[in-house]
C-alpha cells in the first residue's frame, strides 16, 4: 500500500473525527472542556501533517520523518485522552472543581495560564456527556489515536515500503 495513501487516510480520518466534534458541539449542544480543546488541536496537528505529506508524497526519508510527526502528535493526544479518562474514573469527592469556559480563560487569563489549567482538567472534563457502545468521547478519542500512532510507527520503520520483486528464471 502507497504510503500516500495511508497519509491521505489519515488526513481524511483526522477531519472526519474533527466535523463529528463540531457537530456534537454545536448542533448536539455538548460544551468542550478544555481537555476536548486540547485533543482537538492534537487531532488538527496530526491532519496537517498527514495531508502535507499527502501533498508532498514523500518516498524513503521523508516519509519515516512524516510518520514520526504522525506518532509524536498522536502520542501527545493519546496522553490528552488518557488523562481525561482518569479524571472520568476518579470517585466524585476527588474530582477537581469545575472551571471557566475556555473562552472565558482566554479573554482574562495569560495564555500559560489557561495552558496550566488545559492541561491539568477541570470537573468539566470528568463529566461523562455521551457514550456510544460503552466509550465515552475521550476514550473513542484514545482509540483513534491509537490507530494512528500505530500507522505513524509503522511508516516510521518502512512496513508499507514496497517490496522488491525478484525475477527467477
Amino acid at each position: 500500500m502507497p504510503s500516500r495513501l495511508i497519509f491521505a487516510s489519515v488526513f481524511l480520518l483526522c477531519a472526519l473525527l474533527l466535523a463529528i466534534a463540531f457537530y456534537m458541539e454545536h448542533v448536539m449542544g455538548l460544551e468542550p472542556c478544555p481537555l476536548c480543546w486540547l485533543q482537538r488541536f492534537a487531532f488538527m496537528a496530526v491532519g496537517l501533517v498527514a495531508l502535507l505529506a499527502t501533498l508532498q508524497g514523500p518516498k524513503g526519508l521523508g516519509t519515516r520523518i512524516y510518520g514520526g510527526f504522525m506518532a509524536l502528535f498522536a502520542g501527545a493526544g493519546l496522553a490528552l485522552a488518557g488523562r481525561q479518562l482518569w479524571l472520568q474514573s476518579l470517585p466524585e469527592d476527588q474530582v477537581p472543581a469545575c472551571g471557566p469556559s475556555v473562552e472565558y480563560m482566554l479573554d482574562f487569563m495569560p495564555w500559560f495560564e489557561v495552558a496550566r489549567i488545559a492541561l491539568q482538567g477541570t470537573g468539566d472534563c470528568a463529566k461523562v456527556m455521551w457514550r456510544f457502545l460503552g466509550l465515552s468521547i475521550p476514550g473513542w478519542t484514545a482509540v483513534f489515536f491509537s490507530l494512528v500512532i500505530v500507522l505513524g510507527i509503522a511508516l516510521v520503520f518502512g512496513a508499507f515500503r514496497p517490496r522488491r520483486q525478484r525475477h527467477i528464471l
